[in-house]
């Protein structure tokens, strides 16, 4: 057990009085020999920018459209094809929420920055916009060498920078500036930095050319629908690109809430549902195994670092499966008091709420004790394949039925059981079901293949810099 001997004094010093051992274990324990932060780095901030002021077409990131290895799988944005699919982009862009960067910068997360989502800003990706959820660095030496230390010989040291709560780690430009760099390390690094720099750009050639041949999930998926349902995604397209359209009294009349929404209404999402309708009569409510509920809610006293439970919430399901790295643990009092509330394997959780989460869907494939959120809904079929649910439910058809039958305004969208039940589900025999898993399993397990490549050319990128360092 590490022990840490302060006092109030030195306590007092710290201007927002942080008290968490970490970021204080830190602070005694590095080296006196060091660079601080600014004798290597800048914190840019960027102007606002005005939605106007931007091109008709143009690239937007976020945190969650960053993967674990830095790449920025960015979304491109039309202000001709502002939809209901990307509102939520356009919302935040308009309310301030966007930066623009320059090459050999480094953006580090503000949120989580233990999932080591910092992106190095290259040629390649300078035009792209980013969320001001990033903090942008401008390196004074060895750019490309410092964003690798960063994500690997400096990662624990901004962890224990980071604000570390109840909730997820934070960090933001208060903190930063409390690094501290060896000095020993960043010279040595400096001295090399020509053949280190020139090792490091060789790789990277390597894993963008191997990042280019990966495919999407979600265009995998969507391409054997395609295949096997002949779903017609070009007339989806086209019908989402409609901007003005009629409706009736009659259409109105004919919906037993008489919703009135323009999106309700749409002929896109007609469409949807005649294509779905096309291939099956059976709804979800013809396969459920019980009534699909929703979870319990939690207070911040049911959590408990010792817990067995894991409480499962809408964040630990934002990737399409069930993140156990993401979720917190809660008390046995609480977990016990609510056993109905559990999950078991092969169940199928569909989060009602939030928009950029709603409508996201996780798989349980494996026995974990665990209690679901009340913004999640819980989903157990009966004579049906699972995993065929589940990649189902991903298709691009299902998440716009998600997107036409949601109610509320802003952020505060939600569905409900009672409508999911009613949402088309296809009904074919269980070795078709299995047949069409196997087919996009098969896919996924190329794609897999590929970024096990790129991970072992990365670790190969972080091996020569220890290497560099030790000799």
């Amino acid at each position: 057990m590490l022990v840490l001997k302060t006092n109030l004094n030195k306590l007092s010093k710290e201007k927002s009085l942080r008290q968490d051992f970490d970021y204080h274990f830190y602070k005694q324990t590095t080296d006196l020999d060091c660079y601080s932060f600014n004798d290597l780095f800048e914190i840019k901030s960027s102007p606002k920018i005005n939605l106007d002021c931007i091109g008709e077409s143009f690239l937007y990131c976020e945190i969650g459209d960053v993967d674990k290895n830095g790449f920025a799988y960015a979304q491109q944005l039309s202000k001709k094809d502002r939809n209901l699919l990307n509102e939520n982009y356009f919302s935040k862009i308009e309310k301030g929420d966007i930066i623009s960067v320059e090459k050999d910068e480094i953006l580090l997360s503000k949120v989580r920055p233990n999932l080591k989502k910092y992106v190095r800003i290259t040629e390649s990706n300078s035009k792209t916009y980013f969320t001001s959820a990033f903090i942008i660095l401008k390196p004074k030496k060895i750019p490309v060498i410092m964003y690798y230390c960063l994500r690997s010989r400096f990662f624990n040291a901004i962890m224990s920078i980071s604000r570390q709560g109840k909730g997820y780690p934070t960090i933001n430009e208060k903190d930063i500036v409390e690094l501290k760099f060896n000095k020993f390390i960043i010279d040595t690094l400096c001295k090399h930095q020509e053949g280190l720099t020139d090792q490091i750009l060789y790789f990277e050639s390597q894993i963008e050319k191997l990042n280019n041949c990966i495919t999407p999930i979600q265009q995998i998926i969507d391409s054997i629908f395609h295949q096997k349902f002949k779903f017609n995604y070009d007339k989806f397209n086209e019908l989402k690109q409609l901007s003005d359209y009629t409706s009736s009294l009659n259409c109105f009349a004919n919906n037993p809430d008489l919703r009135f929404s323009a999106k309700f209404h749409r002929p896109t999402g007609q469409f949807v549902e005649s294509e779905l309708q096309r291939i099956t009569d059976k709804k979800f409510k013809h396969f459920l195994a019980e009534p699909i509920i929703l979870g319990a809610s939690v207070s911040p006293e049911d959590y408990d670092s010792s817990g067995t439970f894991y409480y499962l919430s809408m964040a630990t399901i934002k990737d399409w499966k069930f993140d156990v790295d993401e979720a917190q643990t809660v008390s046995k009092h609480y977990s016990d008091s609510i056993s109905e509330k559990r999950i078991k394997r092969d169940d199928i959780l569909l989060a009602r709420s939030g928009e950029g989460t709603i409508g996201k869907v996780a798989l349980i494939e494996d026995d974990v004790d665990a209690i679901f959120a009340d913004f999640t809904m819980r989903i157990r079929l009966k004579n049906y394949n699972p995993k065929f649910a589940y990649y189902y439910m991903r298709s691009t058809y299902f998440q716009y039925l998600i997107e036409i039958y949601k109610k509320g305004l802003g952020n505060n969208t939600n569905i409900f059981p009672i409508v999911v039940r009613e949402f088309p589900l296809p009904d074919n025999s269980m070795e078709v079901q299995q047949e069409i898993v196997d087919l996009i399993q098969e896919e996924i397990d190329k794609q897999t293949a590929i970024k096990e490549k790129i991970q072992s050319l990365r670790n190969k990128i972080d091996e020569i810099i220890e290497k560099t360092i030790r000799q």
